[in-house]
């Protein structure tokens, strides 16, 4: 599929959201601004499936237990599933409280116009680091768009520095977190089951408490931020739950806790079973760890539809409740039509742009086998369990990619306890090389011509051989031209977004005007 045809397929889906704003709303004064923000929505939309899910689905394409094709199928249904059933009903109309909605004063239309600016402003810097490459966190992409919007509209006093700095905090936070604790499990993996010189009977042992704990993750981290909407449903059928608006961290936490002993008992046969016919090799090890990726990918998709949606939504819903009740609200509720928008959106985008980003956190970061993956997805799930309990900030994207240099650098601390053997062997290579060239100054008659060309022969061999080893000890797992970029899109996302955001809303406020 080319890209202009996919371009083509993008632009339709946004067109139809705008015929369908236009067919609420379009008579309407101002309806055109709402059309103009169900586009913007959906370019949004989209390009939160363009780079956001890699996340979720990159380190099992990576790892070779899905293809892009089939983790792309499953992230695109789980992703849809999660906005519609378990993305929420009424939504902050200001992303994070990071400004005053009095920074609008009694003018819904400049509400508008800054809803509208942040939409297409974070949109707009998504697309940007998807063609560059660099998977961004789409929730500081909307908090710039609404920030520089706002401030726009309101001066930099309406702006709340605090909250500011908790997601400033979060750059440092949630991929520290994501890293430590992802090398921790693959550093668990590693001494109890690769390093062990009967790896089957260690892998039949510590397997099923892995898949275990993960279950367990998932499922509070499901219970988190996955069923907040149809919490009420699930309390009427389970009537010994407490009667809450969502679930406490308790009742998550026993949710994962049963799940984990389910889990285990299922998966302890099967693991058992499996092992019969493997060889002991690592290869063969990482296939036990296949299936719960797949599932981790799905269950992570899903939580990310639910959680997420509302970066696409949010401000779509905003602009649609200003313009229907001609006030500016904290919150807003969400009509099925712009949830539609951004569940199928973010499905589209994942489709039809998504590979890109995929392969990049799948190979080009580090490159991954299933016990890394899993480390990863462990990772994931696991820190904003953790987050949520202690209150902090963090970014499930950072997270992800934390997580990923955490596994790669693990790798290299380990192997660089190699380095002195490798260190002795590149010093005898050389001093190889050096006997050779040191023979050929030595021949000088025409007949030692065959004794020259074999040396000459030999002298290239070897100088391969030494250049080889230099690079195995220059070789870092991690590419730091990677990180780099990466962690300098991350620190510029919300200042460029909001750069965008500001420019954008005087030209929406010059056109209206």
């Amino acid at each position: 599929m080319n890209n202009l045809f996919k371009m083509v397929l993008g632009a339709g889906f946004a067109i139809a959201a705008a015929f369908y704003a236009n067919s609420i709303m379009g008579q309407a004064t101002h309806g055109g601004f709402l059309v103009l923000a169900a586009v913007f929505g959906a370019y949004m939309a989209m390009n939160i499936g363009a780079n956001d899910v890699a996340n979720n689905v990159g380190p099992a394409v990576g790892s070779g237990a899905l293809t892009i094709g089939g983790a792309i199928f499953i992230a695109s249904i789980f992703e849809a599933g999660g906005a519609l059933i378990a993305g929420g009903d009424v939504v902050g109309t200001i992303k994070k409280g990071i400004i005053s909605p009095n920074a609008f004063g009694n003018d819904p239309m400049l509400f508008v116009y800054g809803m509208s600016a942040a939409l297409l402003a974070a949109a707009l810097w998504l697309n940007l680091a998807t063609w560059l490459k660099a998977p961004v966190s789409t929730t500081h992409s909307i908090v710039g768009g609404v920030l520089g919007g706002g401030i726009a509209a309101g001066g930099f006093a309406i702006v709340s520095w605090g909250t500011m700095g908790t997601i400033a905090a979060s750059w440092v936070i949630s991929p520290v977190l994501g890293g430590v604790i992802a090398a921790i499990f693959l550093y668990i993996i590693k001494s109890q089951i690769v390093y062990k010189e009967d790896k089957l009977s260690a892998a039949r042992k510590v397997v099923p408490i892995l898949v275990a704990i993960m279950a367990g993750a998932f499922i509070t981290y499901l219970t988190l931020k996955g069923v907040k909407k149809i919490w009420p449903q699930i309390v009427e059928i389970v009537s010994f739950l407490p009667q809450t608006e969502k679930p406490s961290f308790t009742i998550a936490l026993i949710f994962g806790a049963i799940g984990a002993v389910i889990t285990y008992f299922i998966v302890k046969p099967r693991v058992v079973k499996k092992i019969v016919g493997l060889d002991g090799s690592r290869t063969s090890i990482n296939v036990l760890f296949t299936i719960p990726l797949i599932f981790a990918a799905a269950l992570l998709s899903f939580a990310h539809g639910a959680n997420d949606v509302a970066n696409a939504v949010g401000p779509l819903a905003a602009v649609n409740d200003a313009l229907t009740t001609l006030a500016v609200s904290e919150k807003a509720s969400i009509p099925l039509w712009v949830m539609v928008v951004g569940g199928l959106g973010i499905s589209i985008g994942l489709a039809l742009f998504g590979p890109r980003l995929i392969r990049t956190v799948g190979s080009e970061i580090t490159d991954l086998d299933q016990m890394r993956a899993f480390s990863i997805m462990m990772a994931a799930a696991i820190t904003v369990v953790i987050a949520s309990q202690l209150g902090l900030p963090v970014s499930s994207t950072h997270i992800a990619v934390g997580a990923i240099f955490g596994v790669g650098f693990l790798r290299e601390w380990l192997d660089s306890k190699d380095m002195s053997v490798k260190q002795e062997k590149l010093h005898a290579e050389v001093e190889k090389h050096r006997v050779l060239k040191s023979e050929l100054a030595e021949l000088k008659t025409e007949e030692d011509y065959k004794k020259q060309v074999e040396l000459i022969e030999a002298i290239k061999v070897q100088k391969k051989k030494v250049k080889s080893i230099k690079r195995a000890l220059r070789e870092n797992y991690v590419k730091r031209g990677m990180v780099k970029k990466i962690i300098a899109a991350w620190v510029i996302t919300v200042p460029a977004a909001a750069g965008l955001s500001a420019v954008i809303f005087y030209i929406l406020k010059g056109v209206a005007s």
